[in-house]
Protein backbone atom coordinates (compact mmCIF):
# COMPACT_ATOMS: atom_id res chain seq x y z
CA UNK A 1 0.00 0.00 0.00
CA UNK A 2 1.11 3.06 -0.69
CA UNK A 3 2.55 5.54 1.55
CA UNK A 4 -0.54 8.29 2.84
CA UNK A 5 1.98 10.88 2.24
CA UNK A 6 2.13 10.16 -1.65
CA UNK A 7 -1.72 9.48 -2.29
CA UNK A 8 -2.49 12.13 -4.91
CA UNK A 9 -5.06 14.50 -3.62
CA UNK A 10 -8.65 15.29 -4.24
CA UNK A 11 -10.69 17.68 -3.62
CA UNK A 12 -14.36 17.48 -2.50
CA UNK A 13 -17.03 19.10 -0.93
CA UNK A 14 -16.70 16.74 2.14
CA UNK A 15 -15.47 17.34 5.76
CA UNK A 16 -12.82 14.30 6.18
CA UNK A 17 -14.78 11.57 8.39
CA UNK A 18 -17.75 11.91 5.81
CA UNK A 19 -18.14 8.53 4.86
CA UNK A 20 -17.37 9.28 0.83
CA UNK A 21 -14.23 11.27 1.78
CA UNK A 22 -13.06 7.72 3.61
CA UNK A 23 -14.04 6.21 0.06
CA UNK A 24 -12.18 8.69 -1.63
CA UNK A 25 -9.06 7.15 0.90
CA UNK A 26 -10.14 3.50 0.39
CA UNK A 27 -9.60 4.54 -3.66
CA UNK A 28 -5.91 5.32 -2.95
CA UNK A 29 -6.42 9.55 -3.09
CA UNK A 30 -6.11 11.57 -0.46
CA UNK A 31 -9.69 13.29 0.38
CA UNK A 32 -9.15 17.26 0.41
CA UNK A 33 -12.00 19.28 2.05
CA UNK A 34 -13.02 21.61 0.29
CA UNK A 35 -15.81 23.57 1.17
CA UNK A 36 -16.46 25.70 -1.54
CA UNK A 37 -20.74 25.81 -1.98
CA UNK A 38 -23.30 26.62 1.05
CA UNK A 39 -27.01 26.02 1.35
CA UNK A 40 -29.10 28.31 0.80
CA UNK A 41 -32.85 28.16 2.31
CA UNK A 42 -35.45 28.80 0.31
CA UNK A 43 -38.65 30.92 2.06
CA UNK A 44 -41.13 28.81 -0.18
CA UNK A 45 -43.59 27.24 2.04
CA UNK A 46 -45.11 23.94 1.61
CA UNK A 47 -47.31 23.65 -1.79
CA UNK A 48 -50.36 21.91 0.80
CA UNK A 49 -50.77 21.08 4.48
CA UNK A 50 -48.85 18.12 5.57
CA UNK A 51 -51.84 17.01 7.04
CA UNK A 52 -53.19 16.16 3.56
CA UNK A 53 -50.54 14.10 2.51
CA UNK A 54 -49.97 10.79 2.27
CA UNK A 55 -45.88 11.01 2.91
CA UNK A 56 -43.18 13.28 2.47
CA UNK A 57 -40.64 12.40 0.04
CA UNK A 58 -37.40 13.82 0.53
CA UNK A 59 -34.37 13.56 -1.92
CA UNK A 60 -31.27 14.55 -0.05
CA UNK A 61 -29.85 15.65 3.45
CA UNK A 62 -29.86 18.85 2.69
CA UNK A 63 -33.54 18.57 1.98
CA UNK A 64 -33.86 16.89 5.22
CA UNK A 65 -31.87 19.93 7.31
CA UNK A 66 -34.48 22.42 6.03
CA UNK A 67 -37.87 20.32 6.12
CA UNK A 68 -37.41 18.20 9.65
CA UNK A 69 -38.09 20.21 12.08
CA UNK A 70 -41.26 21.50 10.32
CA UNK A 71 -42.75 17.92 9.42
CA UNK A 72 -45.79 17.28 12.36
CA UNK A 73 -44.73 14.04 14.65
CA UNK A 74 -45.85 10.96 13.23
CA UNK A 75 -45.56 11.88 9.54
CA UNK A 76 -44.48 9.37 7.19
CA UNK A 77 -41.00 9.71 5.27
CA UNK A 78 -40.10 8.09 2.40
CA UNK A 79 -36.52 9.18 2.32
CA UNK A 80 -33.58 8.59 -0.58
CA UNK A 81 -30.62 7.12 1.25
CA UNK A 82 -29.36 6.13 5.26
CA UNK A 83 -27.54 9.97 5.40
CA UNK A 84 -30.98 11.81 4.45
CA UNK A 85 -32.62 9.78 7.46
CA UNK A 86 -29.69 10.33 9.59
CA UNK A 87 -29.78 13.99 9.10
CA UNK A 88 -33.23 14.06 9.70
CA UNK A 89 -32.76 12.55 13.47
CA UNK A 90 -36.01 12.19 14.87
CA UNK A 91 -37.20 9.37 16.34
CA UNK A 92 -41.20 10.26 16.31
CA UNK A 93 -40.90 10.02 12.58
CA UNK A 94 -41.83 7.33 10.44
CA UNK A 95 -39.12 7.10 8.25
CA UNK A 96 -38.82 4.41 5.17
CA UNK A 97 -35.52 3.71 2.90
CA UNK A 98 -35.60 2.03 -0.79
CA UNK A 99 -33.50 -0.77 -1.69
CA UNK A 100 -30.99 1.79 -3.20
CA UNK A 101 -30.18 5.74 -2.71
CA UNK A 102 -31.47 6.53 -6.25
CA UNK A 103 -34.69 8.60 -7.05
CA UNK A 104 -35.81 5.44 -8.87
CA UNK A 105 -35.63 3.36 -6.26
CA UNK A 106 -37.41 5.91 -4.28
CA UNK A 107 -40.21 5.72 -6.98
CA UNK A 108 -40.49 2.11 -6.79
CA UNK A 109 -40.60 2.13 -2.97
CA UNK A 110 -43.53 4.69 -2.98
CA UNK A 111 -45.57 2.71 -5.42
CA UNK A 112 -45.09 -0.21 -3.48
CA UNK A 113 -46.53 1.19 0.03
CA UNK A 114 -48.95 2.98 -1.14
CA UNK A 115 -50.28 1.36 -4.24
CA UNK A 116 -53.73 3.27 -3.98
CA UNK A 117 -52.04 6.21 -4.96
CA UNK A 118 -52.61 9.58 -3.62
CA UNK A 119 -51.11 13.18 -2.83
CA UNK A 120 -46.89 13.62 -1.82
CA UNK A 121 -45.05 16.34 -0.97
CA UNK A 122 -41.33 16.32 -2.46
CA UNK A 123 -38.76 17.64 -0.65
CA UNK A 124 -35.78 18.56 -3.27
CA UNK A 125 -33.40 21.87 -4.02
CA UNK A 126 -33.93 23.97 -6.79
CA UNK A 127 -31.59 22.41 -9.37
CA UNK A 128 -33.01 18.51 -8.72
CA UNK A 129 -33.69 16.55 -11.31
CA UNK A 130 -37.26 15.97 -11.74
CA UNK A 131 -37.53 12.17 -11.93
CA UNK A 132 -40.41 11.93 -9.46
CA UNK A 133 -42.28 14.63 -10.74
CA UNK A 134 -41.79 13.28 -14.58
CA UNK A 135 -42.19 9.98 -13.53
CA UNK A 136 -45.71 10.76 -11.97
CA UNK A 137 -46.93 12.84 -14.41
CA UNK A 138 -50.99 11.35 -14.92
CA UNK A 139 -50.11 8.35 -12.13
CA UNK A 140 -52.36 8.14 -9.30
CA UNK A 141 -49.36 9.25 -6.99
CA UNK A 142 -49.50 12.91 -6.97
CA UNK A 143 -46.26 14.41 -6.53
CA UNK A 144 -46.35 18.05 -4.95
CA UNK A 145 -42.50 19.50 -5.34
CA UNK A 146 -41.50 21.81 -2.48
CA UNK A 147 -38.21 23.54 -3.03
CA UNK A 148 -36.76 23.90 -0.03
CA UNK A 149 -33.60 24.86 -0.63
CA UNK A 150 -30.43 26.00 -3.19
CA UNK A 151 -26.85 25.47 -3.42
CA UNK A 152 -24.78 28.49 -3.70
CA UNK A 153 -20.99 29.15 -4.19
CA UNK A 154 -19.54 30.73 -0.91
CA UNK A 155 -18.60 34.15 -0.33
CA UNK A 156 -15.66 34.96 -0.34
CA UNK A 157 -14.48 32.15 -2.40
CA UNK A 158 -11.93 30.39 -1.19
CA UNK A 159 -8.91 29.20 -3.66
CA UNK A 160 -8.54 25.63 -4.96
CA UNK A 161 -5.92 23.42 -2.63
CA UNK A 162 -2.79 22.09 -4.63
CA UNK A 163 -4.75 18.69 -5.65
CA UNK A 164 -4.56 16.17 -8.03
CA UNK A 165 -8.13 16.23 -9.08
CA UNK A 166 -11.55 17.39 -7.69
CA UNK A 167 -14.76 15.55 -7.54
CA UNK A 168 -17.90 17.32 -8.25
CA UNK A 169 -20.78 16.00 -6.26
CA UNK A 170 -23.34 18.55 -8.25
CA UNK A 171 -24.05 20.34 -11.84
CA UNK A 172 -23.65 23.90 -10.11
CA UNK A 173 -20.31 22.13 -8.27
CA UNK A 174 -18.97 21.28 -11.83
CA UNK A 175 -19.90 24.68 -13.22
CA UNK A 176 -18.02 26.08 -10.37
CA UNK A 177 -15.16 23.86 -10.75
CA UNK A 178 -14.68 23.71 -14.41
CA UNK A 179 -12.18 26.70 -14.84
CA UNK A 180 -10.91 26.04 -11.96
CA UNK A 181 -9.44 22.51 -12.87
CA UNK A 182 -8.17 22.82 -15.98
CA UNK A 183 -4.96 21.27 -15.20
CA UNK A 184 -5.96 18.68 -13.12
CA UNK A 185 -8.71 15.48 -13.24
CA UNK A 186 -11.91 15.90 -13.16
CA UNK A 187 -14.51 14.06 -11.93
CA UNK A 188 -18.23 13.63 -11.52
CA UNK A 189 -21.00 12.19 -9.03
CA UNK A 190 -24.11 11.59 -11.36
CA UNK A 191 -24.52 11.61 -14.69
CA UNK A 192 -25.64 15.41 -15.01
CA UNK A 193 -22.68 16.62 -13.10
CA UNK A 194 -21.06 15.38 -16.11
CA UNK A 195 -22.99 17.19 -18.11
CA UNK A 196 -22.76 20.51 -16.44
CA UNK A 197 -18.55 19.89 -16.96
CA UNK A 198 -19.16 19.60 -20.80
CA UNK A 199 -21.39 22.60 -21.05
CA UNK A 200 -19.01 24.46 -18.73
CA UNK A 201 -15.98 23.58 -21.46
CA UNK A 202 -13.73 21.26 -18.85
CA UNK A 203 -15.35 17.74 -19.97
CA UNK A 204 -14.98 15.50 -16.77
CA UNK A 205 -12.80 12.49 -17.36
CA UNK A 206 -14.84 10.07 -15.88
CA UNK A 207 -18.36 10.10 -13.86
CA UNK A 208 -20.20 7.68 -12.11
CA UNK A 209 -23.77 6.83 -10.62
CA UNK A 210 -24.43 8.45 -7.24
CA UNK A 211 -23.19 5.12 -5.11
CA UNK A 212 -20.18 5.17 -2.77
CA UNK A 213 -18.85 1.51 -4.64
CA UNK A 214 -19.21 2.90 -8.19
CA UNK A 215 -16.89 5.87 -6.84
CA UNK A 216 -14.61 3.66 -5.27
CA UNK A 217 -14.49 1.77 -8.73
CA UNK A 218 -13.81 5.05 -10.67
CA UNK A 219 -11.08 6.59 -8.44
CA UNK A 220 -9.23 3.27 -8.14
CA UNK A 221 -9.44 2.57 -12.19
CA UNK A 222 -7.72 6.47 -12.71
CA UNK A 223 -5.56 6.66 -10.22
CA UNK A 224 -1.90 5.22 -12.13
CA UNK A 225 -3.18 8.10 -14.98
CA UNK A 226 -0.90 11.04 -14.62
CA UNK A 227 -2.31 14.54 -15.60
CA UNK A 228 -0.28 17.63 -14.53
CA UNK A 229 -1.29 18.68 -10.74
CA UNK A 230 -1.86 22.44 -9.76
Amino acid sequence: MMPADSRPRLALARPAQHPLSETVHKAGWKPVPYPFTRLQESTMPPPRPFSSSAAILILSPSGARVAGSKLPAGTICLVQGAGTADVLGREDLVVHLPSEARAEALWDLLQTRFPEGGDFILVRGERSREYLEEAAKGSRWRVHPWVTHREAARVPFPALPNVAGVLAMSPLQAEILAPLSIHVQRFAWGEATAEAFARAGAPAHAHCEPKPSLLWAMLSQHLQQKESPC
